[in-house]
């Protein structure tokens, strides 16, 4: 049954002064008070939660729990997206470029994307449409200008389009390719079957998501998970580790970059982050204490 929400609004000082009530131990309520009102609470209140006594329901922290080892947390968060991010930027890129170029080289149809015979499901295709006339109709770019005032075609060719459109869109464009043979083709690029490349594929698009709009990342637990790879032609991980973690999510962003970048430096700044945040939980990311071991890892 549920109730009507009855909780009042309460300052950044109250707010700090009611986790001081709680056991977290501060040493000045003003520095806790400026940064919730830059972070906000409701958002910091998540890498508060660790730190919580059983039963966490009671709101009390464990001894010696400080609001600084919280914000350490918060700030190291904060980095492991923006390293996520900039892996992703890497993958987002290649793998626009495979889906524009590939199936229109195989097809011979430079309209592939915007023509329903392509496609498996004709209800998937129309809200796909819909994304399309809507960033077509709101975009700013020049290129997008510059095609409607000298042509006639009421909608570019894949490779413009593949430019304006949200990965996630070409997430869905990829899934509802009616030739298997092309999808096939895509995942191939990257030495990978069509269900593990179409599963991950999504995790790179929500992951990419999570980034944008800095959601807490390091210890969540994810709801979708990756189909995991079996046989793999390239090196990959052989200790096995929840696929509901952040560390699964990395190797996935860490593969993608070994075919792009054989010389990136994701193994060495992801080292050196951990390193440099000493008390972050490690297994609660779901890494395995020898990750650096794995192949996978092992190419720099």
């Amino acid at each position: 049954m549920t109730t009507p929400f009855n909780k009042q609004y309460h300052s950044p000082e109250q707010l700090a002064l009611l986790l001081q009530s709680r056991n977290l131990v501060i040493d000045n309520i003003s520095f806790v008070a400026q940064k919730l009102r830059q972070i906000s609470y409701y958002r910091f209140s998540a890498y508060l939660y660790p730190f919580l006594a059983h039963p966490k329901s009671a709101q009390i922290f464990k001894a010696n729990s400080n609001f600084h080892t919280a914000l350490s947390l918060y700030d190291f968060d904060q980095k492991l997206r923006i390293l996520a991010f900039t892996e992703i930027a890497k993958i987002e890129v290649a793998i626009r470029s495979a889906l524009a170029n590939i199936v229109s080289k195989e097809t011979g149809n430079l309209f592939w994307m915007t023509d329903i015979s392509m496609y498996a499901n004709a209800d998937r295709f129309r809200k796909t449409m819909n994304f399309i006339d809507k960033e077509l109709n709101t975009s700013k770019e020049d290129f997008i200008i510059h095609f409607k005032r000298k042509y006639s075609n009421p909608y570019p060719p894949a490779w413009i389009l593949t430019e304006i459109l949200p990965i996630g869109v070409l997430n869905h464009i990829y899934g509802n390719l009616a030739n298997n043979a092309l999808r096939k083709k895509i995942a191939d690029e990257f030495s990978l079957k069509v269900p593990v490349f179409s599963s991950w594929f999504t995790i790179i698009a929500l992951t990419r998501n999570a980034c944008c709009h800095h959601a807490r990342i390091w210890n969540k637990q994810n709801t979708i998970l990756p189909t995991e790879a079996k046989r793999m032609l390239l090196p990959w991980i052989n200790t096995p580790v929840p696929t509901n973690r952040i560390y699964y999510d990395l190797c996935i962003l860490k593969y993608f970059v070994n075919i792009i970048d054989i010389n990136n430096n994701m193994t060495h700044n992801l080292s050196s982050l951990l390193t440099d945040y000493p008390n972050v939980d490690i297994l609660a990311m779901g890494f395995p204490a020898n990750w650096k071991n794995e192949p996978l890892w092992k190419i720099l």
